[in-house]
């Protein structure tokens, strides 16, 4: 399995209300150090998508607002906030009263390189 496949079967556990960052799904991969890459692999996804990417935001618990990113930032917010996320004016969002905690977090995972 591809590390992108990885990222996409991990990322679509998150629950709606729920929120991780690219580090937190790095790290559950066995990939510490990682976060870079996971966003990548999100940015990959074709739009309209099943794996719920929206759900994945940055160590500071903001959407990386960015013009390359070609508005997925403000779909990103609005896909937050009809998931009933508050999600201020700058893309920070309540991390800490959301971040999701797996209950099993590696059924899927393995470290890189093996």
């Amino acid at each position: 399995m591809s590390f992108d496949q990885r990222v996409y079967g991990l990322v679509a556990r998150i629950p709606a209300g729920r929120l991780a960052t690219y580090g937190q799904i790095a790290e559950l991969l066995g990939a510490y150090g990682c976060a870079r890459q996971v966003g990548w692999a999100l940015r990959r996804l074709p739009l309209p998508s099943p794996v719920p990417w929206q759900r994945v935001v940055n160590a500071q618990g903001r959407i990386s607002m960015d013009p390359s990113r070609q508005g997925s930032d403000w779909i990103q917010r609005e896909l937050l906030l009809g998931e009933g996320l508050a999600v201020a004016a700058d893309g920070r969002l309540p991390l800490a009263a959301h971040r999701w905690q797996p209950a099993d977090p590696a059924p899927l995972e393995r470290p890189l390189g093996r």
